[in-house]
């Protein structure tokens, strides 16, 4: 892969406290050696604490406070599973607002979710009529806003790129990748 694919991308990657830490790590490493630039956003203004094999894990430095910037300040943006980051996301109005801003116009931005990340999706409204695959235990809650889930290790469509868990990751990855380079998609 060209290390200069995403050169002059920003890409959010959307956490709070929770995630986990390979779901956020891993797309990092691969934008940044595509030559993108990834930023960790948060609703925190300093550090997250990462969760990984059932315990707390490293804290990583918050890059941009979600109150302080817009969907408009990124060309894509990624999803972080874990349990409770999504969790606490889905019922935070600002972060719902901002993963909106990327869904919003004719052309949608590229939007990677993993995991447990696509229920932050649900809740922003943005799933009706989408293939999306996640982690099985909220398949109901996806296919009950809409979407149209399946069991896959990566599902793409429209720019949205989604996954079940880590193993799925070198996939989940690659396709980020692939859809940022691409741009925005047609609705």
């Amino acid at each position: 892969m060209s290390t200069e694919i995403l050169k002059n991308k920003r890409i959010a990657i959307l956490a709070t406290d929770g995630f986990e830490e390979s779901e956020l790590t891993e797309p990092m490493k691969a934008i940044k050696d595509a030559g993108g630039n990834a930023e960790i956003v948060s609703l925190e203004k300093e550090e997250i604490k990462a969760w990984k094999d059932g315990n707390w894990s490293k804290t990583y430095k918050v890059d941009k406070a979600l109150g302080n910037i817009s969907a408009d300040d990124y060309d894509a943006l990624v999803l972080p599973g874990g349990v409770i980051n999504p969790d606490k996301l889905r019922t935070n109005k600002e972060a719902i607002k901002f993963i909106k801003g990327f869904f919003s116009g004719s052309k949608q931005k590229p939007v990677a979710a993993i995991c447990h990340g696509p229920w932050t999706l649900a809740e922003a409204g943005v799933v009706k009529g989408r293939k999306m695959t996640s982690y099985e235990s909220i398949k109901t809650d996806l296919m009950n806003a809409g979407a149209e889930w399946e069991d896959s290790e990566v599902v793409v469509d429209q720019g949205l790129v989604t996954s079940r868990f880590p193993d799925d990751l070198p996939a989940f990855c690659g396709k980020l990748v692939e859809e940022v380079s691409e741009g925005r998609h047609q609705l």
